[in-house]
């Protein structure tokens, strides 16, 4: 049976199969004989406890037994292993070498290529952005004027006949592959509709990201790129239980770097630091700001412990932010977006709705900072709350919350974690 698309997410981290013995091969600094690249195979195959193997055979069977010519099968693998600059004695070459491995790592009985629903679905988005990418790998004189028709040796048509006529899954993480490998610098547009698209064939999100050179555009702390939690209230989640880190201020590094992966460099410190802002720059009290801190993170964590004031723990973040995107993104300059009021009754309404939920004084502080400071924050650390309390909601409670994340605009692992986690309880 096909391999369904949620199995990709739990079995591997990031890239499998052909495609991650392609970039193995490339990412390796000195060139690989026969036995070099057999190794490798075999840690690709062990991937997911082994069924890396299971995935590698099937790729290696779409390749070979697909009716693909020499030549665009040597198009695409020199050019996935980074070896477009060696002599081609003969365009058997490739074939050879990809007959070995396939007799190596035989595909399992009853195991087959994913259904026609699946392909139909998603096989001319992947032409798409094989097409998209032409200039970048390089123009086809011969590009195939149908889906049946037989390309010549150019990358973008030999990619486009593997993904219409072996899988496009595979034509996918090979053109990805294709891109790491020769360095392309893909448009934030771009990035967004490749990561789309290994979200709907089910990949792990680093089989899309890592390695991929991305042009990324200013960062702006009013974008709502990201899928999860952000700000103050994402950096409370950090300290909500016990850390790997030798101290309080390394985790607190780990976590401003912690950039989502639909963000530029430096994004999760900025959006961060106008939430730290915000509040130190506030008329709120210390101690409104350290029942904030020690509610959010269940008690887990107390700066007061290292000496420092409520006030002197959140200027240690700031600090922390301003050094990460000097690092990272020293061009930036830190701005503000303005306070969106729109639903502050709205927020304030839901604060009160909670309240035996949280206690007198985390209500009072929660509506501090919707009134005082702003609705976004009090609200994000509303939801913080109550997912710290594992408090559970109403259908009409959880129809209120979507429409306020919709209006901020959260992210959808950001809406799942606080809002239908909490439905279902």
């Amino acid at each position: 049976m096909a391999r369904q698309r949620e199995e990709y997410g739990e079995l591997f981290e990031g890239d499998f199969g052909l495609s991650a013995l392609a970039g193995g091969i490339a990412a390796s600094p000195e060139p690989l004989d026969q036995d070099g690249v057999l190794r490798l195979a075999a840690e690709v195959a062990a991937d997911g406890d082994g069924e890396g193997a299971v995935e590698l055979g099937l790729d290696l069977n779409h390749l070979l037994e697909t009716g693909l010519s020499d030549e665009i099968l040597d198009t695409v693998w020199t050019a996935v292993t980074g070896d477009d600059r060696r002599s081609t004695a003969t365009r058997a070459d490739t074939r050879d070498q990809l007959s070995r491995l396939a007799a190596r790592y035989p595909i399992p009985p009853g195991t087959g290529a994913p259904g026609p629903e699946r392909e139909t679905k998603s096989r001319a988005d992947v032409v798409a952005e094989v097409r998209a990418s032409a200039v970048d790998l390089g123009h086809a004189a011969a590009e195939p004027a149908s889906d049946t028709d037989e390309p010549g040796a150019a990358l973008p048509a030999a990619l486009t006949t593997i993904v219409n006529h072996t899988d496009e899954g595979l034509g996918l993480r090979l053109l990805l592959r294709a891109l790491k490998t020769r360095h392309v610098l893909v448009t934030k547009e771009r990035y967004d509709r490749l990561t789309a698209l290994g979200r709907q064939l089910g990949y792990p999100g680093p089989l899309v990201h890592d390695g991929l050179s991305v042009a990324w555009p200013p960062i702006d702390p009013a974008r709502r790129d990201g899928e999860g939690d952000f700000g103050l209230s994402a950096l409370t989640a950090w300290f909500s239980w016990e850390w790997t880190e030798p101290t309080a201020r390394d985790r607190l590094r780990a976590a401003v770097a912690a950039d989502d992966a639909a963000q530029a460099p430096g994004s999760a410190a900025a959006l961060l630091l106008v939430d730290s802002l915000r509040l130190l720059q506030s008329p709120l009290p210390d101690d409104t700001i350290a029942t904030l801190w020690h509610e959010a993170t269940g008690g887990a964590h107390d700066p007061g412990r290292l000496g420092l004031s409520p006030r002197d723990w959140l200027r240690t973040v700031a600090e922390a932010c301003r050094a990460r995107l000097a690092e990272v993104a020293p061009g930036h300059r830190h701005t503000t977006p303005p306070v969106d009021p729109a639903h502050q009754d709205t927020v304030l309404r839901e604060v009160r709705e909670s309240a035996a939920v949280l206690g007198e004084a985390p209500t009072a502080a929660v509506e501090d900072v919707v009134t005082r400071v702003d609705p976004d924050l009090g609200y994000r650390l509303l939801l913080r709350l109550l997912a710290v309390r594992a408090a559970p909601l109403t259908e009409e409670g959880y129809a209120r919350h979507l429409v306020l994340c919709r209006h901020f605009r959260y992210g959808a692992e950001h809406v799942a974690e606080a809002v239908e986690l909490l439905q279902h309880r």
